[in-house]
């Protein structure tokens, strides 16, 4: 998935960002509301977490902002603020979640997953095609029951590829949802990508690629 982490105290924010990585998702990352604005006006992320106390523009306008655009992205709301009213408050201005400071990584892994899935059209806890079956929660992929160890990126370019049901995936598809925003898109960073994942899936090769189009998993 796309993330963008808003967050203006750097350590934290990166740390979030590195963490989600470890989780195969492609993340951005803001230190304050204008930046979180213009992120989001040129990238389509799947969920923002989001502080809620920004300098500048603060987070409850970001949040705002995000459902007066008609943005798809979930929003997951970070603040130290606990109390009831405070939690009501934030969702009542959009936020699809709400965790408070302190909090575990895992837990906010685990909520910004649970977030993207409701981000598109729904998937199945566990994907499956051409004998190939991929648990997004585990991280784990098998092929004809035999598993199959991937790198991130080959992780997540392989979940597009099964979410597509059979569809062709253009390579800038690919290159929105698994890579950040420094990536560049006059490399050959997806088609070796998808290389090394035909590789390690073996034989017979799955991936199909569709002149013109992109790849798919038919």
């Amino acid at each position: 998935m796309r993330v963008l982490v808003v967050e203006d105290e750097p350590l934290l924010a990166d740390a979030i960002a590195e963490w989600l990585r470890e989780e195969t998702h492609a993340v951005d990352v803001a230190y304050d509301g204008t930046a979180a604005l213009e992120h989001t006006g040129v990238n389509d992320y799947d969920v923002v977490v989001l502080d809620r106390d920004l300098p500048g523009v603060h987070g409850d306008e970001v949040c705002r902002e995000l459902g007066a655009a008609g943005a798809d992205a979930r929003v997951l709301m970070l603040t130290a603020a606990a109390a009831v009213t405070d939690r009501v408050a934030g969702l009542t201005l959009g936020a699809d979640d709400y965790l408070t400071k302190p909090f575990a990584f895992p837990e906010l892994a685990a909520r910004v997953l649970a977030l993207g899935r409701r981000a598109r059209p729904a998937a199945p806890p566990v994907l499956a095609r051409a004998g190939i079956t991929l648990d997004p929660a585990r991280r784990e992929v098998f092929r004809d029951g035999a598993y199959v160890p991937l790198s991130r990126k080959e992780f997540a370019v392989l979940t597009e590829l099964l979410r597509a049901a059979g569809a062709a995936v253009s390579a800038e598809q690919l290159l929105e949802k698994a890579w950040d925003e420094h990536a560049d898109p006059f490399t050959g960073a997806v088609r070796l990508a998808v290389l090394k994942l035909r590789r390690k899936l073996g034989e017979p090769p799955v991936v199909e690629t569709v002149t013109g189009v992109g790849y798919r998993i038919a």
